[in-house]
């Protein structure tokens, strides 16, 4: 048995995603027997809600290959690309039993990306970021010169793609955990990263979720497996799908007015005096829209706003992203998941099957999966046809054989 773990989001599952799989299991290629996913849950690393509900995304991953998926909690599926990498690399190496983790990347060379975590790990790097930072440039911009200057244009040039620099933070993880999962990278497939058009078969997920907020979501079945079609279809004529943040945009907007300056710089990915641009644009924005262009700079790239609306919205505290996820709840399985459940006997972290379990959590696993519960309530009002209260307690673990 081989079990390869895929960080993943798939909002929707579509072509790229089971190519990704199909090159995993490939003898030439990964030649794994088994694969599990670490899925985010309700709101996504690019900082807005998921396409549809978290048990549809999984019923679409056992669909299209995958045999285990866990869940990444909360705040670090709403983390940078740091914390999110660390959240999903700490899930698969708290199993215990997964011998490779399988990622797309724009480079498709190990020995590359590993050489451009290797630079982010130095004390020169360290140096370097602070002193470009200081000069009011943006985050990215800022690594990418301070790794220009230590490891030349090449390597720096990796970081201008949004799966490389993933790919870079998943292997920067497994250094700090000194996990013993082997990386294992594919070239990405077809369309790039959000590109706004498709390419053959394949298109970006984000293409597809705007079809679907067109009303055109027969468009997008050339993109998609059969069953992840299926699937998408059924949840939009539930009116589960496509979610929409302009149906949440005054509930959120109520809420950020009445948080405090202070209440605002204690959000994770606050730094450098930020709240104070936040809490004046709050003041006077009367649409999310409108807020996030109040606020957002070079220096602030939009994701890293929309990130700070929805952790203040949520809850979500400070401090998680930097740690290991206490639990890992259990979204669904087939036969070939059991096996990996079997093998996961000295897992790191308690696994979650039922919901009853949480009583048996620490104190902190108990206040995420609360937090979580919350979380998924208030998401179930972004759909066309909202969900009831405490999906997270009463929809079971998705069986597929």
């Amino acid at each position: 048995m081989k079990i390869a773990g895929i960080a993943a989001e798939y909002n929707p599952f579509h072509n790229g995603h089971a190519h990704h799989i199909a090159r995993t299991r490939d003898e030439e290629g990964g030649g794994a027997t088994h694969i599990v996913a670490v899925m985010s849950g309700c709101f996504t690393q690019r900082g807005e809600p998921a396409m549809l509900p978290e048990t549809d995304r999984v019923r679409m991953a056992l669909a299209g290959g995958v045999d285990l998926v866990i869940g990444l909690p909360l705040p670090w599926a709403l983390a940078s690309a740091e914390g999110f990498a660390f959240g999903m690399v700490s899930a698969l190496d708290a199993l215990g039993c997964v011998d490779m983790i399988s990622f797309g990347s724009e480079s498709g060379d190990i020995a590359t990306l590993q050489k451009a975590a290797d630079c982010l790990s130095t004390d020169r790097f360290a140096q370097l970021l602070r002193y470009h930072l200081d000069y009011g440039i943006s985050f990215p911009e800022a690594r990418q010169r301070a790794v220009q200057e230590i490891a030349g244009t090449r390597t720096a040039e990796l970081f201008s793609s949004p799966n490389n620099t993933l790919g870079i933070e998943y292997l920067k993880a497994l250094r700090r955990l000194a996990s013993p999962m082997t990386p294992y990278t594919i070239p990405r497939f077809g369309a790039g990263h959000d590109e706004a058009y498709p390419l053959g078969d394949t298109a970006s997920a984000s293409y597809i979720r705007t079809l679907a907020q067109a009303g055109r979501l027969l468009s997008a079945a050339p993109f998609l497996p059969a069953a992840s079609m299926e699937i998408l279809a059924a949840a939009a004529a539930k009116g589960h799908c496509p979610a929409d943040t302009r149906l949440l945009e005054r509930a959120v907007l109520a809420k950020l007015r009445q948080m405090s300056r202070e209440e605002l710089a204690a959000l994770p990915g606050i730094s450098e005096g930020l709240e104070n641009r936040l809490y004046e644009a709050i003041s006077t924005a009367g649409t999310l829209e409108e807020l996030e262009t109040k606020v957002k700079t070079r220096r602030y790239p939009l994701t890293r706003i929309r990130r700070l609306i929805w952790s203040a919205f949520l809850d979500v505290p400070a401090g998680w992203e930097i740690r290991t996820p206490p639990y890992l709840r259990v979204l669904g399985m087939n036969e070939r998941g059991r096996e990996i459940l079997s093998a996961a006997k000295s897992a790191k972290a308690p696994l979650i099957t039922r919901v009853s379990q949480r009583s048996l959590l620490s104190e902190e696993g108990q206040a995420l999966y609360a937090l979580e519960a919350r979380a998924a309530d208030l998401y179930a009002l972004a759909l066309p046809a909202p969900l009831p209260c405490g999906t997270l307690y009463t929809d079971g673990l998705v069986r597929m054989d």
